[in-house]
């Protein structure tokens, strides 16, 4: 049995199959912001403005803490996509950044671990790789608006097309041809890419619904691994439109796994109509008026939950 499959691998890696495309959206599946920066005028070019972004070595933005937590201080961590990240909003605007200006009281320091772009595909590599080593109490997992949108291919997919290490790493059988032939066969892995296309409802998730429930498993399993709190949370969009899949994803997930599930969207639905809450030309981003709601939000939930004391 092993000789023919080898055989088999053998014959198909000959053959060339199966054969991939190579036109992606990022150079690499995995990426961070620029590490260093120091009150850097960002461009906002649907808002034809600029805002100031500060990170510390490992690229994460302002507020800045070491990397080991100062004595007799909480840490909260908060992981996302741009949204958490703050795009738009000058450094001291982020709510991760207003969230620890309304927990100051209580001795907590918070690590903006938002990254533009992010979903829970390179938030597990993210931890893996460094955010483990900041040693959170509390980790605050944020991604659901960019696992939700429509891409010509998953990001799972783009990683073990390009043969990225940083993946495959972790999942060997991936470099094999008669692997993912197989699995290609049966819709697991996209092998030859979508051409793009505006219209929301085709190509395929970012990560498709079963790899956010087992991406939120393997974070919810690695925060509670170094003793800290997961929170899963949905971070409200202007609207839920898009996101409400994943939303119930998040809501089952956190059920599943008997950890508390913030999901503030219909309250923001409320708000944003009573209020700016929202960049006038980037919907998708919260203006510091919208974060500064949004981290007295996720305040009250901490100190509800007793995660906070």
């Amino acid at each position: 049995m092993v000789g023919v499959l080898g055989a088999l691998e053998l014959g198909l890696r000959v053959l060339g199959w199966p054969t991939v495309t190579a036109a992606f959206e990022h150079n690499s599946p995995f990426w961070t912001a620029d590490p260093d920066q120091r009150l850097n005028p960002t461009p906002h070019r649907e808002e034809s403005t600029a805002f100031t972004v500060t990170t510390d070595a490992n690229g994460l933005r302002a507020p800045l803490h070491d990397v080991a937590r100062a004595p007799g201080k909480a840490r909260v961590m908060t992981m996302g996509c741009s949204t958490t990240y703050g795009w738009g909003s000058p450094d001291g605007s982020s709510y991760p950044a207003l969230l620890e200006t309304a927990l100051t009281p209580y001795g907590v320091e918070v690590i903006n671990a938002g990254q533009p772009g992010h979903t829970t595909f390179q938030g597990l590599w993210l931890w893996d790789g460094v955010l483990a080593s900041y040693q959170p109490d509390v980790v605050v997992i944020g991604y659901v608006v960019q696992d939700a949108r429509r891409a010509a291919y998953s990001d799972r997919s783009q990683a073990i097309l390009q043969g990225d290490h940083r993946y495959l790493k972790n999942h060997v059988l991936y470099r094999s041809k008669l692997y993912l032939g197989l699995r290609s066969l049966v819709g697991g892995v996209q092998i030859r890419a979508k051409e793009r296309t505006q219209d929301e409802n085709s190509g395929t998730f970012r990560v498709p619904p079963a790899d956010y429930a087992a991406n939120l498993r393997g974070l919810v399993e690695r925060v509670q691994g170094i003793g800290a709190s997961p929170v899963l949370f949905g971070f409200p969009l202007e609207r839920a439109g898009y996101t409400a899949q994943h939303r119930l994803i998040l809501q089952a997930a956190g059920d599943e796994l008997g950890v508390p599930v913030f999901d503030p969207q219909l309250d923001m639905e409320q708000a944003s109509r009573e209020q700016e809450l929202y960049f006038a030309r980037d919907r998708g981003h919260a203006n510091p008026a919208g974060n500064a709601v949004i981290a007295g939000w996720v305040a009250a939930f901490l100190l509800e939950q007793g995660l906070i004391r």
